[in-house]
């Protein structure tokens, strides 16, 4: 496969000059040497029995560094941290059998959400395969639908060529995860390594320059649309083509409404910004889209969570949908013109093809569509309530966060309210500095994803944003954060519940709370529990190697943040004691019309009738 066959995306090359001379190594010998040769930095992982021959040539390696993490699923997290916060591809790497089918989750999660990963997993010996031998797991039949590509290395020879295909297919095209396999005794034979390999991808050409009389098409319909509206996902971020994306904005003079994945790829202060759409998103950005006469949708897939019900959603609009992904195009909503393309290069052709219809006496007049949205945003404006008892409000504290955090501070995210109220209350201006699991919604992504954001960029502070339930599924890579130098921060908002679910059983369950309480079990079975914290996240956290406190009070929270600002040499975790009933808003239920928004609990914003027209 050429370059030009597959875009602006370079094959791996030698560090100098042409072909390497082939040395005499083993497998694991040549793993090693391909791993540096693709670029590869850091690899999360743990050995096992069938992937420790590539860690004996590990050790000896001054280029690849291999952080042990203390669980396979906080190994795949963290490559994926890693890869979001730095544009690299994240690699992680586990033993056959449970240590592959830990690597599940993270890999499902990065497929979803389009992040380059590697994953490296060690197999029984080639002439066990098939025969349930001892850690044996069909990893690569397993892992089918939620990879990029998957290989089952036969033969010692092929791995350069299986190693620098898997980096190229991760990161190109529409980026995701790519399973490597490889048997034991493959790994121990004897082999040459040269390099570059070649590559042979017959049929892998992904298409990244958009077709021209689309892009004249679509730019006809933004200068003639009244009620126009950017819709931009996490595509953007994935081809770095926030640049393009503001002056395209900013020369149509169209709103922009940024996805949960897409947070940074638009500066949220940008006026044109009119916040995130979906189920907890800005009632703006959200009635934007269902009044919209013209929906461009870039590098977005029309979402459950962002279309709601989806034969109610923008019945107004007609649709541009551009993506690299052919198979996004038309999926969940038909497209009037549909772009194939690299994000990157369909924006810079739309701003040249609608600077040319304005050249030509053709420009847009949304005066009135201004009118409607900066009226909606006056009047339901993102907000929150103090408790009336005084204790913390969760979404204060996540706000004074991010107000006190140092510039260019990355933030995870778990999942639940906390990751709405994150993604509502902290300001993201600059790309790659919001990371969440958006697609899969996996609970324990903001450990090891922050962990591996901080990895790839110590010059940067990392705010995990974490609930107490999700802190309570991959906490132990604080241990790893400690003795690696990972100084990361945490702040666990601890309501004492699963507070999403919770929130479900108060509007739709009448409060029936069942199975979602975290900080004592039922009275009946241990009534000495109530009102005790299990665990306690100070001692916990201290027992790991991390520096602790634990903020109630509303008057302590900034100079706690400060605190923890303040201390570099080591991670920090934060437990704030907040509200339990505290619930996120905007909200849309699930299966009902965008039209259906509630602003508030009982709050149904009033649009008029005339805007319907």
């Amino acid at each position: 496969m050429t370059e030009q066959a597959t875009g602006a995306h370079p094959q791996p090359r030698p560090r100098s000059g042409g072909q390497s001379a082939p040395e005499h190594v083993t497998g694991a010998q040549s793993l090693i040497r391909s791993l540096e040769e693709v670029g590869a930095d850091t690899v999360f992982g743990i050995p096992g029995g069938t992937i420790l021959p590539a860690y004996d040539p590990l050790m000896d390696s001054t280029k690849v560094r291999h952080v042990l993490v203390r669980h396979e699923q906080g190994a795949g997290h963290t490559a994926t941290g890693y890869a979001q916060a730095t544009g690299k591809v994240g690699v992680c790497m586990a033993t056959s059998g449970p240590g592959a089918t830990n690597l599940v989750t993270p890999i499902a999660d990065a497929n979803l959400d389009s992040v380059p990963l590697v994953a490296i997993t060690g197999q029984v010996v080639s002439s066990a395969i098939g025969t349930d031998a001892f850690q044996e797991a069909d990893i690569v039949g397993i892992t089918m639908p939620i990879t990029k590509h998957s290989f089952l290395v036969t033969k010692a020879e092929d791995i350069p060529q299986v190693i620098a295909q898997a980096f190229h297919i991760a990161s190109t095209g529409r980026p995701g995860p790519v399973l490597v396999d490889i048997p034991k005794d493959i790994l121990q034979k004897k082999t040459t390594f040269s390099w570059p390999p070649v590559m042979d991808l017959p049929g892998y050409r992904p298409v990244t320059k958009p077709h021209a009389k689309q892009i004249r098409e679509a730019a006809k319909l933004i200068t003639a649309a009244k009620r126009p509206v950017l819709y931009v996902g996490g595509g953007v971020l994935k081809a770095k083509a926030t640049a393009e994306l503001k002056v395209l904005a900013e020369l149509t003079g169209a709103p922009v409404t940024t996805t949960l994945m897409a947070l940074g790829a638009f500066p949220d202060s940008h006026p044109l910004h009119v916040g995130m759409p979906g189920m907890h998103g800005a009632v703006t950005a959200v009635t934007a889209l269902q009044k919209a006469d013209l929906i461009v949708a870039l590098g977005a897939r029309f979402d459950d969570r962002v279309t709601g019900k989806l034969d109610s959603f923008a019945p107004y609009a007609k649709i541009v949908h551009a993506d690299i992904d052919p198979a996004e195009i038309g999926k969940n909503r038909a497209a009037d013109v549909p772009i194939v393309g690299d994000a990157r290069e369909v924006i810079a052709d739309l701003v040249q093809a609608v600077q040319k219809e304005h050249d030509e006496g053709n420009t847009g007049d949304y005066t009135a569509w201004w009118k409607d949205l900066s009226r909606w945003r006056d009047t339901y404006p993102l907000g929150y309530d103090q408790p009336e008892d005084g204790s913390l409000s969760p979404q204060q504290v996540i706000e004074r966060i991010g107000q006190l955090a140092p510039e260019g501070t990355i933030f995870a995210a778990g999942v639940g309210q906390h990751q709405m109220w994150a993604a509502h209350f902290v300001q993201y201006d600059k790309p790659a500095t919001w990371l969440n699991s958006g697609g899969a919604g996996t609970m324990g992504y903001a450990v090891p994803a922050a962990m591996g954001a901080q990895a790839g960029r110590p010059d940067r502070t990392v705010w995990a944003i974490d609930g107490d339930g999700c802190f309570q599924m991959t906490n132990q890579e604080l241990t790893t954060c400690a003795l690696n130098n990972i100084p990361i921060k945490v702040a666990v908002i601890n309501n004492g519940a699963l507070g999403m679910v919770r929130q479900w059983q108060t509007l739709f369950y009448n409060q029936r709370y069942s199975n979602t309480v975290l900080h004592s079990g039922p009275d009946d079975v241990n009534p000495d529990a109530r009102g005790t914290r299990v665990p306690d996240f100070v001692k916990l956290s201290e027992a790991m190697g991390c520096y602790a406190i634990r903020c109630e009070d509303p008057a302590d929270l900034d100079k706690v943040i400060e605190e923890a600002n303040s201390i570099n040499d080591r991670p920090v975790v934060v437990d704030f004691i907040v509200h339990e009933d505290a619930m996120v808003w905007p909200m849309v239920a699930a299966g009902t019309s965008n039209d259906e928004i509630m602003a508030a609990r009982d709050v149904r914003p009033d649009f008029g009738d005339n805007e319907d027209d």
